[in-house]
């Protein structure tokens, strides 16, 4: 069975409904950009099919991959309400995607005429802050290994499928894709899988999906606070 999303994740029908109605459907193939860091942030973006990855490059050209959003997820949505703002992230197509580009002139023109659907807004786009901020406080504080084991735990709770004797993270990520979400190596990553997979934490299926089968060793090496899913996802 499906790992359940609490509903204080989820945007309501009207908000979803305001921001399809607004929108203008765009293509993106595998491998693509959506956006750069940097590029004038004119459009904020609702996933309707595929896989986008949202990450910053350091200045010595490391990847940092901060989301994996699917159908659904909001892409760019922290710029909205701000002047001359630019996109701080990087968003690219993990597979042929498409969203919905909605202008943010237009969204914020709506938003002051239902200040309830603004507020939804807001304190989903807060949490998503927080989240954000957890994140970069595991590499901080358990480096490698511990945002590594964050990630997981993370990935567990937004693809996670309960299985016998554990939990399949049920979506498709390179070693190299899993690694940037750690600002690490694949070969650091790999050391780091195998080490788990020694100790039976973790295994690998056919397809090379992530089977979780110790979630709570993970959450003890990290000093886990059992966060609300709101704030422990990874999407």
């Amino acid at each position: 069975m499906q790992t359940a999303r609490r509903n204080e994740e989820l945007i309501s029908e009207d908000l979803h409904a305001l921001l399809i109605s607004l929108g203008t459907i765009r293509r993106v193939r595998s491998g693509d950009f959506l956006f750069s860091e940097g590029m004038p942030a004119e459009y904020i973006y609702m996933v309707k099919s595929g896989l986008l990855q949202i990450g910053k490059l350091s200045e010595d050209g490391k990847e940092l991959t901060l989301r994996i959003c699917q159908e659904g997820a909001l892409v760019g949505e922290l710029v909205l309400f701000s002047d001359d703002a630019t996109y701080l992230l990087n968003a690219k197509a993990l597979k042929e995607s498409e969203v919905y580009s909605i202008s943010k002139k237009e969204l914020e023109t709506a938003f002051m005429e239902n200040s309830l659907l603004a507020f939804e807004f807001m304190k989903w786009a807060s949490n998503h802050m927080r989240m954000f901020q957890y994140k970069i406080r595991d590499l901080l504080l358990h480096g490698k290994k511990g945002a590594l084991y964050s990630t997981l735990i993370r990935l567990s709770n937004s693809y996670g499928i309960e299985q016998n004797g554990g939990i399949l993270i049920d979506v498709p990520l390179t070693d190299t894709e899993l690694a940037s979400f750690a600002a690490a190596t694949r070969e650091s990553a790999n050391r780091m899988l195998n080490d788990l997979r020694s100790r039976s934490i973790v295994a690998t299926d056919d397809s090379g999906k992530i089977f979780i089968k110790d979630l709570q060793y993970l959450r003890k090496q990290i000093g886990c606070e059992d966060c609300p899913l709101v704030i422990c996802h990874i999407d």
